[in-house]
């Protein structure tokens, strides 16, 4: 499979400024030493609690932050250096999804011009070509053309987040980051929304990447899943060996979290000590040892690897390094 994004060494710490004079006294450790590739028309999950970073990877890969250090190739090329104008051609190809449609939709603006304003901001003028886009993309979305002349105030919340995904969609990008694009909604609307991206996927040779927390909803969805803990990968795998046979502690713990209505097959649920630490002050060593059940000495004062353990699972894990 051909790479679309190769993110390398990607560190995101944001400094922490001491009153009036504006000194630095510490950083947020958001992102630390993340590697990870993400192949033509997949989808990778990508699953933590919440302060892991999530949603700072996305941004950061997007260029919406402008990380501390690392590579980000899109087609083989950094796109953390690129110019102005190259970013903006960058623009057309990846787009966001976000976890709130209203936060996300100028109050202020009709459907249509919603629509609309991406071709506008790219130079796209011709004006019958818009419309037939704009009307493509509702048909495609689920979306009836009566939408055009209403407010975003006046749909429910999965009418919302369809009209986000088209706009997101309209210019024919090969890249979407899907930032908790269903978490806001109810979950008989969930599974519309999820079905669509799905379908998506398939018919516009789309690659995403799908931030969720919600691993029921990951295991429809997804082709590989990484999970991320305080600003690091510790798991990647596909989605049948993560679910089959997951390795670090920490996968262990959110899996044992999912409901199960068969009374044959309850997990037995693994109970975390602590919350999540600070990424002001993460852990020396494994940043998971804190509240890891088989933590040991090594674990405390050295940091693990990501390591391969087969060819579509790496771990990043003292307890499987040979």
């Amino acid at each position: 499979m051909k790479k679309l994004f190769e993110i390398k060494n990607l560190n995101m710490h944001y400094p922490l400024l001491d009153g009036v004079m504006g000194n630095i006294k510490g950083y947020v450790y958001a992102l630390n030493d993340v590697s990870i590739d993400i192949y033509e028309n997949e989808i990778l999950a990508l699953v933590g609690e919440s302060g892991s970073g999530k949603s700072t990877l996305g941004n950061s890969i997007l260029k919406l932050l402008n990380p501390t250090s690392g590579e980000v190739l899109f087609d083989g090329k950094n796109i953390l250096q690129k110019t102005k104008k190259e970013l903006k051609s960058f623009r057309k190809q990846s787009q966001l999804i976000f976890q709130n449609p209203y936060m996300s939709l100028n109050p202020r603006m009709k459907i249509y011009h919603l629509l609309k304003e991406p071709f506008v901001i790219h130079g796209i003028k011709d004006k019958d070509e818009i419309n037939l886009r704009i009307k493509n993309i509702l048909e495609i979305t689920g979306l009836s053309e009566d939408v055009l002349d209403r407010y975003p105030h006046e749909f429910s919340g999965g009418q919302r987040q369809r009209i986000a995904i088209a706009r997101a969609i309209i210019l024919n990008p090969s890249f979407i980051v899907a930032d908790e694009p269903v978490s806001a909604l109810d979950v008989s609307i969930q599974a519309q929304i999820v079905n669509l991206l799905i379908d998506l996927k398939k018919h516009l040779n789309l690659t995403m990447l799908f931030i969720s927390h919600d691993l029921s909803v990951v295991k429809y969805i997804s082709d590989r899943i990484a999970v991320m803990y305080l600003g690091e990968i510790v798991e990647i795998a596909s989605k049948e060996e993560f679910f089959s046979n997951h390795k670090h502690p920490y996968s262990e713990a959110l899996l044992s979290a999912v409901p199960v209505i068969s009374e044959d097959k309850k997990n037995k649920k693994i109970l975390l000590s602590g919350d999540i630490p600070s990424p002001q002050n993460p852990p020396k060593g494994c940043k998971f040892h804190t509240r890891c059940p088989y933590a040991f000495k090594k674990c405390k004062c050295e940091k693990p690897s990501l390591k391969e353990i087969s060819p579509s699972h790496n771990v990043r894990c003292f307890l499987f390094e040979s």
